[in-house]
């Protein structure tokens, strides 16, 4: 059980889910401290599989905004930033680089 009251937790920002809590981010305030960017690096270190979409609808939540609301440059930019952040994740060994190799390999993985 968590010490995190209902009204803080990160499951009250709409579309949000487990996988945060896996990353050890389990308040909504702790969430909108650390950004969207470190919290998804926090889960791509903690097992988490990157995929673009997963990386949007955060964003897109933190905004406050629909999910499917990216559109354009503006998905272009978060698609920048979200192969900069599993690229830095490989650099630094914090995505499980045998896996992305074979899932690289078998064209599942991540873009590069």
């Amino acid at each position: 059980m968590s010490n995190t009251p209902a009204e803080d937790s990160v499951t009250t920002i709409r579309n949000i889910g487990p996988a945060l809590a896996r990353a050890g981010i389990r308040t909504a305030t702790e969430l909108r401290r650390i950004g969207a960017e470190t919290a998804y690096t926090r889960m791509i270190e903690t097992g988490t599989r990157p995929h673009f979409i997963g990386f949007y609808v955060l964003v897109m939540s933190l905004q406050g905004r629909p999910w499917n609301d990216c559109k354009g440059a503006e998905k272009a930019a978060l698609r920048e930033t979200f192969d900069a952040i599993v690229a830095r994740t490989r650099q630094s060994g914090g995505a499980h680089p045998e896996l992305e190799r074979i899932l690289d390999r078998i064209g599942t993985g991540a873009r590069r």
